[in-house]
């Protein structure tokens, strides 16, 4: 056996966030039965550090995974990111003489500026993992006024920054098919088309597997939250506020409630809850319509397994071409049909594809009701088709798969 390939992995996500632990140690822990080990470098808010890090500790364990993690900061705006841009650097500077690594593999934003001085300065390989158009995400949630001369020069550099990265990388990855079409029309880029491998998001198929829910757990939830067995569940799972539209869904939720009376409305969400009820509050959603709950991620199939579809609106704006939302993979994963709104990556062929649930083109009434029709009609959907779609889309081996060929075309295969 030669010996193992060293990797830098850097995130600005933390992975004491639900992102870290889903889309990010799950892949690096399958890629070390290849011969790679790995250094994760992140920024992680002070609150979720506390109270996840000894999780995250243990999901390391058991692998040649070590994890050094920065504070994160939020204020003041733009100061705070050039503070954890060299945080991150002198951190990376430090770990690159101790362990010389072979390649530097980053998210996208601050990381890429790290990976590319790693690049220049000491020869490392660069796998540009293009998790989304990072700067267009900053002004499409909301983050980046252009308005603001500030963030307006501060957009300027990273869609530069972005290119640059394109042109350096020694491969790049993205996670839908949309955005590599997209990115594959950048004129500034020579030697179009360039190699661009597409890794969605996936989903762990045993977490996400209805046949393998905690029923105890799942009774004690039903318990607490006063879900009767009549209730019809619509979920929703994940992140609220930026480019997940709040609002419209729960206009959503209003119009199932007039035509639904046994319809009850789960928000499985780390944070937002007063977002959630104020939104409800504003469109007139009764109170006891609504259950919001937060847990922790191996308890999150229990609280799906309660639904009868699972919703999630997300602004149709230009970053989210590059969108693939982890909650799409991990819901189909449990059979479940969602609800959803085009122009998002490339969720409505994926939806239409594995006849998976309902698509909406705008946000009318008339589109909700159209919806809202079909579904007293009856469900006509599959759940192991659903489910099997998601194997076949989403699977976590799948995606690792993919980036085990990509490492090996930095690197060179027959480490094993």
């Amino acid at each position: 056996m030669k010996a193992s390939k060293k990797i830098l992995f850097i995130s600005y996500d933390g992975m004491t966030d639900p992102l870290g632990q889903s889309q990010v140690i799950p892949y690096l822990s399958n890629l070390t039965k290849f011969g790679y080990t790995f250094t994760i470098l992140s920024c992680d808010k002070a609150d979720k550090y506390a109270a996840n890090k000894a999780y995250v500790e243990t999901l390391i364990a058991p692998f040649p995974i070590t994890w050094v993690s920065v504070p994160y900061h939020k204020n003041p705006p733009v100061l705070s990111s050039v503070y954890d841009f060299y945080a991150l650097k002198n951190a990376a500077k430090k770990l690159q003489a101790l362990h010389h690594f072979d390649m530097v593999h980053t998210r996208p934003g601050l990381p890429t500026m790290v990976a590319l001085y790693l690049k220049r300065n000491f020869g490392v390989k660069f796998l540009n993992d293009v998790r989304g158009f990072w700067a267009n995400e900053r002004v499409d949630g909301g983050m980046w006024n252009l308005q603001n001369p500030v963030f307006k020069s501060v957009y300027k550099f990273f869609k530069k920054h972005e290119y640059k990265c394109l042109l350096e990388a020694d491969y790049t990855t993205c996670l839908t098919y949309a955005a590599r079409k997209e990115i594959h029309t950048w004129k500034n880029i020579p030697n179009q088309p360039i190699l661009i491998e597409v890794i969605p998001c996936s989903a762990d198929m045993d977490l996400f597997n209805p046949n393998n829910i905690d029923q105890l757990l799942k009774e004690k939830f039903r318990a607490e939250l006063n879900i009767k067995e009549a209730d019809f569940i619509i979920s929703y799972l994940g992140s609220i506020g930026g480019w997940y539209l709040t609002g419209e869904m729960m206009r959503f939720c209003k119009c199932v409630s007039d035509k639904i009376p046994q319809a009850k409305f789960l928000f499985i969400s780390p944070h937002g809850h007063d977002m959630i009820a104020a939104a409800a509050a504003k469109c007139g959603l009764a109170e006891n319509k609504l259950i919001v709950k937060q847990v922790k991620r191996h308890e999150v199939p229990a609280l799906l397994s309660f639904s009868n579809y699972a919703l999630f609106f997300i602004k149709p704006c230009y970053s989210k071409i590059s969108s693939s939302p982890t909650k799409h993979g991990e819901i189909m994963a449990m059979g479940i049909p969602v609800i959803t709104n085009s122009g998002v990556g490339d969720v409505e062929e994926i939806v239409t594809k594995y006849n998976a649930g309902y698509v909406v083109n705008d946000f009318s009434e008339s589109s909700f009701n159209k919806v809202i029709e079909k579904i007293i009609a009856g469900n006509t959907f599959d759940k192991d088709a659903i489910r099997n779609g998601a194997k076949d889309f989403y699977a976590l081996q799948t995606a690792v798969e993919r980036y085990k060929k990509v490492y090996h075309t930095i690197l060179g295969k027959g480490l094993l």
